[in-house]
C-alpha cells in the first residue's frame, strides 16, 4: 500500500481514498441526524457524530487543518472520518480517525492516517504527530503500527504513538 498522497485543492488523495475537508451541510446534517445519498449506509458512526459536534461548535471549523470525511474515491461515498486536533502545542499536534463497521478490514484506515501524518508533518509548525488509543480495541492499535507511526509508551489502558519529522527537518 503506498503511503503517497497528493493534495488537490483542499482534498488528500491516496490510493483509494480522498480525505475532503467537511461541509456546513454535512456537519450540520449530521448533527441534525439526518442522512446524505453520498455516505455509506452505515455512515455516520458515533465517532463520526461526536466530531460533528465538535467541528459545529468551534469557531473557525475551516481551518486548512480541518477535520476531513474518509471518501472511497471508486464509489464516492462516505466511509469514515479523520482529525487533526489544530493547532499544534509546541510542534505536536494529535489525530484521531474512525472508519464505518461495513469498511473494515479493507486498510482505509491506515492508508488515510499515512496520509493525515505526512500531511501534518510537511507544516513547519509541526514536528510531532501523536495518538492515544485504548489497547481493549487492538485493531486500533495495528491500524497506527500500520500507518508506520512508533510506540512510544503504554500503560495498562493506553498506548501511545507517534510520528517525527526527519531530524535535519526540525528546528
Amino acid at each position: 500500500m503506498s503511503s503517497f498522497f497528493l493534495a488537490a485543492g483542499t482534498d488528500l488523495i491516496t490510493d483509494r481514498l480522498a480525505l475532503r475537508p467537511w461541509s456546513a451541510d454535512e456537519i450540520a446534517t449530521v448533527v441534525g441526524d439526518g442522512r446524505s445519498a453520498h455516505w455509506a449506509e452505515d455512515f455516520p458512526a458515533e465517532g463520526d457524530r461526536v466530531i460533528a459536534g465538535f467541528i459545529a461548535a468551534q469557531a473557525d471549523p475551516s481551518s486548512e487543518h480541518a477535520h476531513r470525511q474518509i471518501v472511497e474515491r471508486d464509489s464516492g461515498l462516505v466511509v469514515g472520518s479523520i482529525s487533526l486536533l489544530w493547532p499544534p502545542s509546541d510542534g505536536r499536534v494529535e489525530f484521531g480517525y474512525g472508519v464505518v463497521p461495513s469498511r473494515r478490514g479493507r486498510g482505509y484506515a491506515p492508508e488515510a492516517a499515512r496520509a493525515l501524518v505526512a500531511y501534518a508533518l510537511a507544516s513547519p509548525d509541526v514536528h510531532t504527530v501523536y495518538a492515544d488509543v485504548e489497547l481493549a480495541n487492538p485493531a486500533s492499535v495495528r491500524v497506527l503500527e500500520k500507518a508506520g507511526l512508533e510506540r512510544r509508551s503504554s500503560d495498562d489502558v493506553t498506548a501511545r504513538f507517534r510520528a517525527v519529522t526527519p531530524e535535519p527537518h526540525r528546528a
